[in-house]
């Protein structure tokens, strides 16, 4: 079984930074990819920015440039920078595992990020 454990994430002003981090636990498992995503009322959730085991380079469109995200061995962290009110969403950690049976998908609990203008 695969638990993610979030932290980070609160309340701040436009052009303000957060930082989110998450650590997954899990015996044996390699996270073949780590990453966040987000989801904002009325709007689907949407890929912020995610990181195979060697490559973090896949942001969304509207975080190009302000997002930075990077991995460890078993932690994504996601550093926000002049963040803007449209930012504001529960971001959500992902991971997704190859086990003997097949992919699977794991998600964290979700933390809220607030940005006020």
């Amino acid at each position: 079984q695969v638990q993610l454990r979030e932290s980070g994430g609160g309340l701040v002003q436009a052009g303000g930074s957060l930082s989110l981090s998450c650590a997954a636990s899990g015996a044996g498992f390699s996270f073949n990819v780590m990453g966040w995503y987000r989801s904002a009322p009325g709007k689907q959730r949407e890929l912020v920015a995610s990181c195979t085991s060697g490559d973090c380079t896949n942001y969304a469109d509207s975080v190009k440039g302000r997002f930075t995200i990077s991995r460890g061995k078993n932690t994504v962290y996601l550093q926000m920078n002049s963040l803007k009110p449209e930012d504001t969403a529960v971001y959500y950690c992902h991971v997704e595992i190859a086990a003997s049976t097949g992919r699977f998908d794991y998600w964290g609990q979700g933390t809220q990020v607030t940005v006020s203008s």
